[in-house]
This record gives structure tokens, C-alpha cells and sequence, in this order.
């Protein structure tokens, strides 16, 4: 989200942001890219989850953005279904609304569900699918949906035609790294935090438990429980990227980046990082399908597949005509080209 205020800043797109504080502090680096920056208290969890709306929806409710937003009339772009509750109660006719569209939420949560062991977090996302399946006909007060990959981009024009539009992911990359033919370990990294990406860890440990290859896995969050588990296991390291500047390193370092997912959820942010800054990645389907970059990954999905495919890649090269491959299918991911599609429809 910061690349993309930061992309707007840099067209001449003046941004008046509104934020909801959770966990992280307020950030000074917003200051740099919006003329005003708002921050809002999230609303009691009780209150929230009790509700009939979704509990992303209810606990972002708050008077006072709603009083400020209509003091003006500009545009408004919402940041995911997460943020649209003034789309229910206020009168925004008078202006261009968007709606920028992270997944498809309520399978996202459906996969969350699956994937979660703790049995009230299980009924909590279930219940909150079933919310967010109802809530998505709202939308239809917006004047325009960005969606953030095809699979989105069709699944929303099924439901409400040309108002939807396909605008992939804003990052940081601005050409693809020239790295050497051979890096020195595979790579996985992401919040373990949430269950999806904690079952891949232990996915891929049990993979690797039989191979001579190092893997590491970063993440900003490491349980004492998985901790040991990875030590358990010479060849298995983890890897503290609270930093990003370490993030950067190990994508220098990594020669095979492996994505795996257990549930389908728009175009994953780390796998236009990896591309851009890694060498190569193997991904399963849930991370690769209609992403508009499967040319440039490998496919696997069960661990004799994976291993298959890492002993392949282990032997393989990176070269100039990888990083070539790489520049040609990213070029429609360019933050630039995609700020100038947003500044349009406004």
C-alpha cells in the first residue's frame, strides 16, 4: 500500500490519508508522500466480531473519518472490502469511489479456516466468510473495483461488469537484480503468524529432512515450538527479517525461492519480490494460477514433486536470458504504468 501512495505522490497526486492504527506505530515516512495523514483507533473486538457485518468491516467504523471524508469532494479510493463501511451509510454519489480488492475475502478466510487448528479461530474465519460473502454486494456502490490479479479481475466483471479493473500490485522493484550463475541455498520466507504460512514451514521441513540442500526460513515471528523444530534439523535455518535490509540480503543470496501456499489469494507481494530480486522460484499452484507469471516460476505441488524439482534447479545456471524472461513478462507490473491507470479513472 505505501508503493502505491508513493507512485500516486510521485504523479502529482495529492493524498489526504485516513489510517487505522493495529499493532504497527504511526509512520513519519508517510508524512513524505501524503499532504495529511489521519490515524484511527480500531474498534473493541467484542463489539466488532458480535456484529452482523464482517469484523474487518465493523471494527474499521468510525464518525469521525466519515465527518472528515465529507468535507471535501474527492475522490476516495478504499483500501480493501476492509475499509468501505462509509460506502453503506453515507451519500457518496457525489464523488468517484474505489474499491481496491486485496483477494477474494471470503475464500481467502475459507482457506484460512482450513488451515487453522485452533478450534474458536476455525469457527471465528468461517463465520467471518460467510459475512464477507454476503457484504461483497456492497461493491456495487462503488464507482470502480481495482482488482489485483486476472483470477480477480474475472471472478468480480462476473458480478459487476466494466467497473472492474485489473491493476496488479505496487512494490518497490524497478528492474529485475543482476545476481550470479549460483546462490547458495533455497529460500521461504513469510508471517508465520498466520497459519497458512505455518504449515508450509513444516510442509517444507519434512521435504528437506531428506535433503543435502540448506533451506532457510525468514520470518519476523518464530514460536519456541518451531524453533526447535527447525534446529532439529542441520540443514534448516531460520532467519530473523524484522529488517528489510536482511530480506534483501537472503533474496541476493537465495539461488531457488520456494512459495507455497494452501489456499488461492490474489498475486502474493513476495512473488514479484522474489522475481525481482531472487533468481529462481518454484511455486505450487495456489501461488502461480492465473498470476500472468507462470512462465517464469516452476510448478510443483506434492513434496516428491518439489524435491524433483529443486534437485533440477540446484544444477541449473541463472543467466542473462532468466533476467531478460523476467523484464519482458514484468513490465505490466511496473508501479509507474500503474499509478497512470488509477489517475485515469479519477
Amino acid at each position: 500500500m505505501y508503493y502505491k501512495l508513493e507512485a500516486l505522490a510521485k504523479s502529482g497526486v495529492e493524498i489526504t490519508l485516513h489510517c487505522f492504527e493495529h499493532r504497527r506505530k504511526r509512520q513519519e515516512i508517510l508524512e513524505k508522500v501524503c499532504k495529511k495523514v489521519y490515524y484511527y483507533p480500531r474498534n473493541s473486538v467484542v463489539k466488532s466480531v458480535c456484529a452482523v457485518l464482517p469484523f474487518i468491516v465493523t471494527s474499521r467504523a468510525n464518525s469521525e473519518l466519515i465527518a472528515r471524508l465529507q468535507e471535501d469532494k474527492y475522490p476516495i479510493l478504499f483500501e480493501g472490502i476492509h475499509t468501505t463501511f462509509p460506502l453503506l451509510t453515507t451519500d457518496l454519489s457525489d464523488r468517484i469511489t474505489l474499491v481496491r480488492m486485496h483477494n477474494i475475502e471470503h475464500d481467502y478466510y475459507n482457506g484460512l479456516a482450513k488451515s487453522e487448528r485452533n478450534l474458536f479461530k476455525k469457527i471465528f474465519f468461517k463465520l467471518e466468510a460467510k459475512k464477507l460473502k454476503y457484504y461483497e454486494k456492497h461493491l456495487s456502490k462503488s464507482d470502480y473495483i481495482l482488482a489485483i490479479s486476472p483470477a480477480e479481475t474475472a471472478y468480480y466483471q462476473a458480478l459487476f461488469g466494466e467497473k472492474v479493473v485489473f491493476i496488479p500490485p505496487f512494490h518497490e522493484n524497478t528492474q529485475v537484480a543482476a545476481l550470479s550463475q549460483k546462490g547458495d541455498f533455497t529460500f521461504y520466507h513469510g508471517d508465520l503468524s498466520i497459519s497458512d504460512n505455518y504449515q508450509a514451514v513444516l510442509f517444507l521441513m519434512d521435504i528437506f529432512k531428506d535433503m543435502a540442500y540448506p533451506l532457510v526460513i525468514g520470518g519476523s515471528f518464530f514460536p519456541k515450538k518451531l524453533q526447535d523444530k527447525i534446529e532439529a534439523i542441520p540443514q534448516v535455518s531460520w532467519l530473523d527479517i524484522s529488517d528489510n535490509a536482511v530480506l534483501k540480503e537472503a533474496f541476493s543470496k537465495a539461488h531457488i525461492n520456494v512459495l507455497l501456499s494452501f489456499q488461492k489469494t490474489g498475486i502474493k507481494l513476495k512473488l514479484i519480490n522474489a522475481l525481482y530480486q531472487s533468481r529462481f522460484v518454484l511455486g505450487n499452484h495456489a501461488i502461480l494460477d492465473a498470476t500472468g507469471l507462470e512462465n517464469l516460476a516452476t510448478l510443483a505441488d506434492t513434496k516428491t514433486e518439489i524435491r524433483h524439482e529443486i534437485q533440477k534447479i540446484i544444477q541449473t545456471d541463472y543467466t542473462a536470458d532468466h533476467i531478460q524472461a523476467k523484464e519482458k513478462s514484468l513490465a505490466p507490473f511496473q508501479v509507474k504504468g500503474n499509478a497512470a491507470k488509477i489517475i485515469e479513472l479519477l
